[in-house]
């Protein structure tokens, strides 16, 4: 791009850009700002500046860029920097001290920002001699109280050239980091509708900022050298920029024949091919050598992790350049001969097909072969990649268009639902059937979509004729739709219809087996889900099928009161599924091993799994479980007192009302234990009560599964619903004890307790909590435990009985501490102040005020609400109503008004 083009076409980086103007801001207070704008090349790093400079076109300033034929000249860059500044005595062209130049440099600068800012811009600072970057490190340590902004701009990552001196100067410099962040999917598209005037889809665009890394150049090349039928084939490899080409064919140009023959050989092999591969492939019996040249070229590095047994490929663009630059004979001859060289049979069969040029009945069918095998073993991403490489040389349309359908099935049971949508406007141009529509319904159901999943499985089910074994689909895919649901009653009745027309031991029956068990559980039949788990589990093989069953079984034994044993066995199932078998199970895997650990007090681990589960959603869009990963984030930060962590989590995980149960479910305890950590009672009661109002509410009953109802009983206590919270918990107390759930039953009774105190019953309160921590006495569960505590020393310290409540108080904030709780430590800390006696005076006035009596007078008179005031001290608000009451009388004032004006002359109360 030309200096001096107004760029319309140029989209973000709009937040770096409002950072630069900011700089500026504190530049004119005559504070000297130093700034280093990073990012890969042509991330937009020249143009943020430019652009920076547009919109400030009266700033004096000193401009120059970095030159790599200027990079082994001392003093080059700075000389430069010196002659736009005039003033000063001459610099001698043989100058070549840093510490010299860098204190004519900072003269300089202060003279020129005596009456207005300067902006000292330096672009490709990565490129200019180190002389010259010491002398401008010296300046900065010399310049003081002077209105200069200092931007320098470098790249970094592979290719990014540079002494190392130079960089290190720029490393060491203390500096504000600008990095300029790459393209999204929307700025891909905004991107491609001002250069090439094309809306494209989302999924496309997704694609395109992925290939690309989402730095502007290289979608720009992209866009403007490839023909727009090439974006939208899903099946089509995107080219290597032309830049990255260029680079790639002139650094092959210089290599030896031997090192040449190792990199394209690697290309060929893959990302990370075995170098006695490679070497075999490129005829070298020696690749030491070739492999040194390689690498000093930036065409290969050994691979991390590794000696020099593995080798890969330094950037992202290298291997696909070296790849598609190939002449067609030779890439068909490395592909043969690569398919005699590789052990593993997917492997052979790639390499055959990249040689195929033509339609090949035959090897389609030993794809598809391998493809039947791996699904038997539930290796849904090998099936995928088998499948479509059948599709390709398969030579009939309707073998084709076969292929086409159980490609993408495989590729949604795998969790890579990105490529599956690529896939969708080639699959919606099929005609209907049974088994177009149960795949559609798949990848509708995986992105959360309820309706258009149950629309698709109704007209399959309709259109299923004689074909049992896509009946066998539409059922199980019935069985994932009931699930999201989490109707146990529809799930287990599809399940047995799933076994009734699959053939046994067919993956549709595999998996159908894998999650009934849920079903069983979720209509409360939980020992039968337990004992249909681990007979699954004994009789797995080993891969993703056990994968699967471990998971289910984990998830059992979490809701069973067993959090240690359902750790071990969510552990084992998070990352071999998600390197063999499905993303998808990983991610349920990720989900409750992060709900595990919360459970157990292990809240990093807890916010570990969640990270690892935000990165698998933005990797695959199984938009089906993003409520299930944020539910945990957003209640952990919230029980942390970071609210604005709590609130991202809120934002992305949020469903709508008609959405799957599992999305709708977490969203609601999400908001609600948000609510909760602040003591907004009654928003705990707006979240929950449309769990509350469901009718019937089947398995969101089942103890164990959805914690919901003790937050929502003990938020209707809170908020003086008494007759309602009593009605609420009965049935649900009998069902807890009926099950034998102890976790549930405690927390269950903790609200218990808490009703009978509002009633006055304070005794039957504390055999409440009794029984309550009896329950939880032998299990791994901190802080229910700690909670117990602290509604009981409420209970007691409400009571009057304040050394008692003292002692439970302490205990309890000594758990909350351990486990980082610090919004129940906080109350603890103020449960305990509030707690101590109140000094006694004969004559009524503020020294009478009870600690409570003060507190709440404290707050009113800062314009808080009696039910802002109740939430906050966990109170209802007809106690606080009382206390504020005995509060006007004693201090001797009428109104709120009149409190707080009584408050501005000084404490209340010493």
């Amino acid at each position: 791009m030309r200096p001096g083009e107004d760029d319309v076409h140029v989209v973000g980086p709009a937040a770096e850009a409002g950072q630069l103007d900011a700089l500026l801001a504190t530049a004119r207070t005559g504070t000297p700002v130093v700034a280093v704008v990073e990012g890969p090349a042509g991330i937009g790093k020249t143009t943020l500046l430019r652009r920076f400079r547009g919109r400030h076109p009266g700033l004096r300033e000193s401009t120059v860029a970095g030159l790599p034929w200027e990079s082994r000249r001392p003093g080059a860059l700075v000389r430069r920097l010196l002659d736009d500044l005039p003033g000063g005595a001459p610099v001698p062209q043989d100058a070549a001290d840093p510490a010299d130049l860098g204190t004519e440099l900072a003269a300089r600068w202060a003279a020129a920002a005596a009456d207005e800012p300067l902006l000292v811009a330096v672009d490709d600072a990565h490129c200019a001699d180190a002389v010259s970057l010491q002398a401008v490190g010296s300046a900065v340590a010399r310049t003081r109280d002077a209105a200069v902004l200092l931007l320098l701009a470098r790249t970094v990552g592979w290719a990014a050239p540079g002494d190392h001196a130079a960089l290190d100067v720029l490393d060491r410099l203390e500096a504000v980091r600008v990095r300029v962040p790459p393209l999204g999917p929307e700025e891909t598209r905004l991107l491609a509708a001002r250069v090439v005037a094309v809306d494209l889809p989302l999924p496309v665009a997704r694609r395109l900022s992925e290939h690309t890394a989402g730095i502007p150049r290289h979608l720009l090349e992209v866009l403007r050298g490839t023909p727009p039928a090439r974006w939208t084939d899903w099946q089509t490899r995107l080219p290597a920029p032309s830049t990255v080409q260029r680079r790639v064919r002139q650094a092959l140009e210089g290599c030896s024949p031997a090192a040449r023959a190792l990199v394209e050989a690697a290309a060929v092999l893959g990302p990370s091919p075995v170098l006695a591969d490679a070497a075999a492939l490129a005829g070298l019996t020696d690749p030491i050598a070739a492999l040194d040249e390689a690498c000093s070229a930036g065409l290969l590095a050994p691979a991390g992790g590794h000696g020099l047994d593995v080798v890969a490929f330094p950037e992202r663009f290298v291997r696909g350049a070296v790849h598609g630059g190939l002449p067609p004979m030779r890439r068909h001859d490395l592909h043969l001969r690569a398919a005699g060289i590789v052990d593993d049979e997917t492997e052979q069969l790639r390499h055959r097909v990249e040689a195929a040029p033509l339609p090949d009945a035959g090897l389609a069918a030993q794809l598809v072969e391998l493809a039947r095998r791996k699904a038997d073993e539930g290796a849904w991403a090998v099936v995928a990649g088998a499948l479509i490489d059948a599709g390709r040389i398969s030579p009939s349309r309707a073998e084709r268009e076969d292929r086409l359908i159980q490609a993408v099935d495989a590729l949604a049971g795998a969790g890579l639902l990105g490529q599956a949508v690529e896939a969708l406007p080639d699959l919606e141009a099929l005609p209907a059937g049974p088994r177009r529509d149960a795949v559609l319904a798949y990848v509708a159901l995986q992105r959360g979509r309820r309706g258009q999943a149950l629309a698709h499985l109704d007209t399959a089910w309709r259109h299923r004729g004689t074909d049992r074994d896509a009946a066998a689909v539409v059922c199980q895919r019935r069985v994932l739709h009931a699930l999201a649901d989490w109707d146990g009653d529809e799930l287990v009745r599809w399940a047995g219809r799933a076994v009734e027309h699959a053939a046994p031991g067919s993956p549709v029956a595999v998996e159908a087996r894998a999650v009934v068990g849920l079903g069983h559980a979720a209509r409360g039949e939980v020992d039968r889900a337990l004992t249909a788990y681990r007979q699954a589990v004994a009789e797995s093989p080993p891969g993703p099928q056990l994968q699967r069953a471990r998971m289910g079984l984990g998830w059992l034994l979490l809701a069973r009161d067993d959090p240690e044993g359902a750790r071990r066995e969510l552990e084992f199932a998070v990352p071999s599924s998600r390197q063999t078998g499905s993303n998808r199970v990983s991610l349920w895997a990720l989900v409750w091993l992060a709900r595990t650990r919360l459970a157990l007090g292990d809240w990093p681990g807890a916010l570990d799994a969640v990270a690892q589960g935000e990165v698998l959603l933005n990797a695959t869009g199984l938009d089906l479980l993003r409520p299930l990963v944020h539910w945990t984030g957003a209640q952990v930060h919230a029980l942390r007192g970071e609210p604005d962590a709590a609130d991202r989590h809120l934002r992305l995980g949020a469903a709508a009302e008609h959405d799957y149960a599992v999305m709708t479910v977490p969203t609601l305890l999400a908001r609600a234990a948000v609510a909760e950590a602040a003591s907004d009672f009654p928003a705990v009661v707006r979240h929950l009560a449309p769990l509350a109002a469901r009718t019937p509410r089947g398995g969101l009953d089942e103890p164990g599964f959805w914690p919901w109802h003790g937050l929502y009983a003990e938020a209707l206590v809170l908020t003086d619903r008494l007759a309602e919270a009593d009605a609420f918990l009965a049935p649900l107390e009998a069902t807890a004890d009926r099950r034998g759930h102890r976790s549930v039953g405690a927390r269950l009774g903790v609200v218990r307790g808490r009703l009978m105190a509002a009633r006055g019953d304070v005794g039957g309160a504390e055999r409440a909590f009794e029984a309550a921590r009896t329950r939880l006495a032998p299990l791994p569960l901190p802080y229910d435990k700690a909670r117990v505590d602290l509604v009981h020393g409420l209970t007691l310290r409400r009571a009057g009985r304040r050394r008692d409540a003292a002692e439970l108080l302490t205990a309890a904030r000594q758990l909350f501490a351990a486990l980082d709780a610090r919004v129940a430590v906080e109350r603890c800390d103020r449960e305990l102040k509030t707690g101590r006696p109140a000094l006694r005076t004969a004559d009524a006035g503020p020294d009478t005020l009870t600690e409570q009596e003060r507190t709440v007078a404290d707050l009113v008179a800062t314009g808080m609400t009696n039910k802002e005031v109740a939430a906050a001290m966990m109170l209802s608000v007809k106690t606080v109503q009382f206390h504020l009451t005995r509060v006007y009388a004693k201090v001797g004032v009428r109104s709120r008004s009149e409190l707080a004006a009584r408050a501005s002359r000084g404490p209340l109360a010493p």
